[in-house]
C-alpha cells in the first residue's frame, strides 16, 4: 500500500483504510493541491499544476530528499491526466520486469489507455537498463516519472534526461510538516501528547522528512503518558532521525564545497557548522584533513604560511589521538584557516607556471647557471660568469636565470595581505635591483 510520500503498491482511497491503518497511509492526499510543502510545482504557475491544466503530462524526473512527496505526486499526476498508473522500483527489478511492463503497455495503448510508468530509485539503474527506456518513452508507450534522491546530472543517462524535465521537490520546511502534524491531530481526534515546545522539537528532528515524521507521530499515539512530553521527554522517547548524507553521492560534494566556501569567505562560525555536519553524519575525518591542507595552500598560502604547518599538525594530532580526542585538533585547523588572511596567489602563479612550462618546451636555462661536473661542459661554458649570491652585497646577484629565448615572466604576485605584504616589498626591492622600476 502507497503512503503519503512513498512506496509502489497498489493505491487505496482514504475511505478504504481502516482505522488500524499505517497513519501516514489514512493521510495520504486524494489532490494535487493536498500536496504539502511542493506548491512550487503543483500551483497553478508551477510545472506540475500547468501540465495537468493542460492535460498533457510528458516525462519528468521527480529529484528530492526522502520523504518530500514523489511517489505520491507520480500517482496524482496520473489520476489528474487520466493515465493508467504502473509502478516499479529499479531496486527490485530487472529486464524481465521492464519487458513485462512495457509488453502490457502496448496492450492498453491499442485500446486507447495510456501508461504512466512510475519508477523509483530510477538511479539505480545501470546505464544499460536506462536506455532501455528511450524507445518507449519516444514512441509514446509509456510516460516516464523517475524518482531519484541522487544528482540526475551524475546518475542518470544524458539521453534519458534528454527528454524527460527535471523537477526539484524541495526539503519540507516548518511549515509544511507543522501542516502534516495538523491532519494527523484532525484524522487521530486528539492533539499529540506534546506541549507546544516538544511538538516544536517533533518537527524539527524530522530534518525535512514528511514520513519520518508521521510514523513518529504514530508512535506517540499508541503510548499513553500522563503528561503532555516536554522536549527533553521526546528526546528520551524517540530516537532522532539520522541527517542523510552519503559520502559518495551528491551530500558529501555539497558540504564539502560549503565548508570549503565558508573558510574561503573568512566565515569559522559556518565553517564550523559544516565541518560539524560531515563528521557528525560519518564522513572520514581525514578526508576531511585532507581537503583543510588542500585549502591551506590553495586558499592561504605564503599570506599565513603557518596555515599548512597547522592543517599537517591537526593530521598528526588526529592519527595520534584517534576520534573523538582528535577532533578538536581538526576544528582548530578549521578555525585557524577561516580567520587566516586569505590569498590563491600561489595557486594562480602554479597554473600561470604550468602553462607556460607546456607552452616553451625544452628551453636550455642559460650557460651560466647550468651544472659543469665534467672538463667538457667547463670548456664549452657551463656554469661560466655564475654569480653565487652570498658573496654579492646585500646577498643579491641579479643576475638572469631565464633562458635566452624567453622573456621573465611573473607568475607569483603576492597580494598585500598577512606574510604576503612583506613578500611584496621584498619582490620590489629585488626587481629595483635589477633594474626593472
Amino acid at each position: 500500500m502507497a503512503d503519503l510520500f512513498g512506496g509502489t503498491a497498489p493505491a487505496a482511497s482514504p475511505s478504504e483504510l481502516s482505522a488500524s491503518a499505517p497513519l501516514a497511509d489514512r493521510l495520504r492526499p486524494a489532490r494535487l493541491d493536498e500536496v504539502v510543502g511542493q506548491e512550487h510545482l503543483t500551483g497553478p504557475e508551477g510545472a506540475i499544476g500547468r501540465m495537468v491544466a493542460a492535460g498533457k503530462l510528458s516525462s519528468i524526473i521527480l529529484w528530492g530528499p526522502p520523504g518530500t512527496g514523489k511517489t505520491t505526486t507520480a500517482r496524482l499526476l496520473a489520476d489528474a491526466v487520466g493515465l493508467r498508473f504502473v509502478a516499479i522500483s529499479a531496486v527490485f527489478s530487472g529486464v524481465a520486469d521492464l519487458k513485462k511492463v512495457f509488453a502490457e503497455a502496448k496492450e492498453h495503448a491499442r485500446i486507447g489507455q495510456r501508461t504512466l510508468l512510475f519508477v523509483d530509485e530510477i538511479h539505480r539503474f545501470n546505464r544499460a537498463q536506462q536506455d532501455g527506456f528511450l524507445p518507449f518513452v519516444e514512441d509514446g508507450t509509456v510516460t516516464l516519472v523517475g524518482a531519484t534522491t541522487e544528482n540526475p546530472s551524475f546518475e542518470l543517462n544524458a539521453a534519458l534526461l534528454s527528454r524527460a524535465q527535471v523537477l526539484i521537490l524541495r526539503r519540507l520546511d516548518h511549515p509544511a510538516l507543522s501542516q502534516l502534524l495538523d491532519r494527523a491531530e484532525a484524522i487521530e481526534g486528539r492533539p499529540l501528547p506534546l506541549t507546544p515546545e516538544a511538538r516544536d522539537a517533533l518537527v524539527a528532528s524530522a530534518d525535512g522528512d514528511g514520513r519520518f515524521l508521521l510514523n513518529q507521530a504514530e508512535t506517540l499515539y499508541s503510548v499513553s503518558f500522563d503528561a503532555p512530553l516536554d522536549p527533553a521527554g521526546l528526546s528520551a522517547f524517540l530516537q532522532r532521525r539520522v541527517a542523510v548524507y552519503d559520502k559518495d553521492r551528491e551530500g558529501h560534494y555539497n558540504l564539502i564545497s560549503a565548508l570549503h566556501k565558508s573558510l574561503r569567505g573568512s566565515d569559522p562560525q559556518a565553517a564550523l557548522y559544516y565541518l560539524a555536519r560531515m563528521l557528525v553524519a560519518g564522513e572520514e575525518p581525514l578526508y576531511v584533513l585532507r581537503r583543510l591542507v588542500r585549502f591551506a595552500s590553495e586558499d592561504i598560502g605564503l599570506a599565513d604560511p603557518q596555515a599548512l604547518v597547522q592543517c599537517l599538525a591537526a593530521k598528526d594530532s588526529y592519527e595520534f589521538l584517534g576520534s573523538p580526542e582528535g577532533e578538536l585538533a581538526i576544528v582548530q585547523a578549521c578555525l585557524y584557516c577561516a580567520t587566516a588572511p586569505k590569498s590563491n596567489a600561489a595557486y594562480m602563479a602554479m597554473k600561470a607556471a604550468w602553462r607556460s612550462a607546456k607552452e616553451t618546451g625544452s628551453l636550455m636555462p642559460p650557460q651560466n647557471i647550468l651544472n659543469a661536473p665534467t672538463k667538457l661542459m667547463k670548456e664549452i661554458g657551463y656554469g661560466k660568469g655564475y654569480a653565487y649570491d652570498h658573496d654579492a652585497e646585500d646577498g643579491f646577484s641579479g643576475a638572469n636565470y631565464w633562458p635566452e629565448e624567453m622573456t621573465p615572466q611573473t607568475f607569483y604576485t603576492p597580494t598585500d595581505r598577512g606574510t604576503e605584504k612583506r613578500i611584496a616589498e621584498r619582490l620590489a626591492w629585488w626587481d629595483a635591483r635589477r633594474g626593472k622600476d
